[in-house]
Parts: C-alpha cells; structure tokens; sequence
C-alpha cells in the first residue's frame, strides 16, 4: 500500500510576471484555471499592477488572493510609483496591507542609488518594524559581459552578507550569480521568508527556466522546504516570452506548478504505522 502524504501549509503562488508580454489581469485568470494559490503581483508599466482597486476586483472575481507584492524595483520601473525609492517601498507596504499580502519583495539598490544604498538595511529594518508585512529581500547576481563583471546592487547582490530579517531566494538568480543555492539558503536558515521558483543553466543572462529545465536544486530546495516547516510563499517566477500561443504559455504554467507541488509532497510522507 502507497504511504498517504501531508501537503506542507506552504502556497503555491503565480508571479504575474511569468505571463509578461501578457496582462496582469491575464495572470489572475490562468492562475485561477490551473489551481494556483494566489499570485505575486510584480508591480511595473502595466497600469492594472499599480491599481489596488483593480487588482482587487481582479482578486474577488477570479477569487485567487494576493499573497505578496513585489515592489518596482526593476529599471524598467524606475518611475513607477514616484522616483523615490522609499516611496516605492512605503507604497508597496501600503499595497501589501490593503490587499491581504503578507509578503514585500525587494530587490537591493543598485550602486548608482548611493544613498538608498547607504540607507538600505537600516530603512528595511525600521519598516519591518512598523508593520507585520515581510519585506523579504531578495538575492541579486553580478552582470557579466563577455569576460567582464559589473557589481551592479549594493550593498552586495549576495544578500546573506547583510542583515535582513527576512530572504528571498530566487533560483534562477542564484544560477546566474554562479553560486550554490542550498549553502545559500542555509545562510539565510530561519529568516528565508519566500522562494521564487524557477530554474536557470548558470548563463550571464537571468533566464527564469520552468524548474527542472536548468541545473539548478530546484527538488531539492523544495523537499528541504516541506521538511523544514517552511511557512512563507513558493513564487513561480518563470520567463514564458517565447511560448508560441497561449496554450504553451499554459502548459509551461501548469507544469511549473506541478513540478512545485510534487517536490513539496515527495518529502512529506507520513510514517507508516
């Protein structure tokens, strides 16, 4: 007789930016057909992600919650919600607040923000204080070209190396920086709050794979999360640009989501008696 399974609590949540050139709003719908657990809005250009009212009404029709805001941080963003950036934090913790997320994501500065950078782990800290929103901040990469190296985030795209009460681990980032992901998770140990899941082979450019396309412990990484109690959000985060239709960029979907709740089961058994 096959042993039963406990599904771990952790949710498997969309990234609206897996369907990215499609529409926020697109992302509500197939999350809601595949049976995802909530989304990730990734707050950019589309004017539906910095529209609470909108993305309410898109979180009440599909009836798919919001489990975390990923602040504009991007440079594609650098305009969105103000140019400041402490404003575009304060108004993602607003955001977050407002739509029942529990979770912020944000990336580190980039170097040329020399204040923000100066000011970045104190600022965090103090807003984590200030509400029990997670800002959950995430692992960045170096940009590499050809033979060169360019440290573009500060304080460092290594986020383990400053201290933040709450991670982010992206896989896909990790495959790029070239650094192994599960020593990196290990130095987050209980402070890794969110995983964006995805995959990538170590190129120069951060590919965001369907997890297990790459090289990447994407199984692995998930059974340690089922094992561990882990009680944050599982993101998948994955580049669907070139799907030739709607049903590919579906199928990709669906099995990124599979493959995810697969590997947080396998892990989960319950001993025989």
């Amino acid at each position: 007789m096959a042993e039963p399974v406990r599904i771990p609590d952790a949710k498997v949540a969309l990234s609206t930016a897996s369907v990215y050139p499609e529409s926020t709003a697109t992302a509500f719908e197939i999350a809601a057909r595949l049976g995802y657990d909530g989304v990730e809005v990734m707050v950019w250009t589309d004017p539906v992600s910095q529209d609470l009212e909108a993305l309410r009404r898109l979180s009440d029709y599909h009836q798919i919650p919001i489990l975390a805001v990923h602040a504009p941080c991007l440079l594609i963003t650098q305009r969105v919600w103000s140019t400041d950036p402490w404003v575009k934090l304060q108004r993602a913790q607003a955001a977050a607040e407002k739509l029942g997320a529990s979770t912020v994501v944000v990336h580190p500065p980039f170097r040329w923000q020399r204040q923000y950078a100066r000011d970045f782990v104190t600022g965090i800290w103090r807003m984590a204080n200030e509400t029990d929103v997670r800002f959950a901040v995430e692992n960045m990469y170096p940009w590499r070209y050809r033979d060169r190296e360019m440290l573009a985030y500060a304080p460092d795209w290594d986020v383990t190396k400053d201290d933040y009460r709450h991670f982010t681990i992206d896989l896909s980032h990790s495959a790029t920086s070239r650094t192994d992901a599960l020593d990196m998770v290990d130095r987050m140990g209980d402070r890794l709050g969110h995983v964006h899941m995805a995959d990538g082979r170590g190129s120069a450019k951060d590919e965001h794979l369907v997890p297990g396309r790459g090289s990447q412990p994407c199984a692995e990484l998930l059974e340690r999360l089922a094992l561990s109690g882990f009680d944050g959000h599982v993101v998948i985060e994955v580049n669907t640009r070139r799907a030739m239709s709607a049903a590919e960029r579906e199928a990709d979907l669906a099995e990124a989501l599979a493959f995810t709740r697969l590997h947080l089961a396998s892990a989960a058994r319950v001993p025989r008696r």
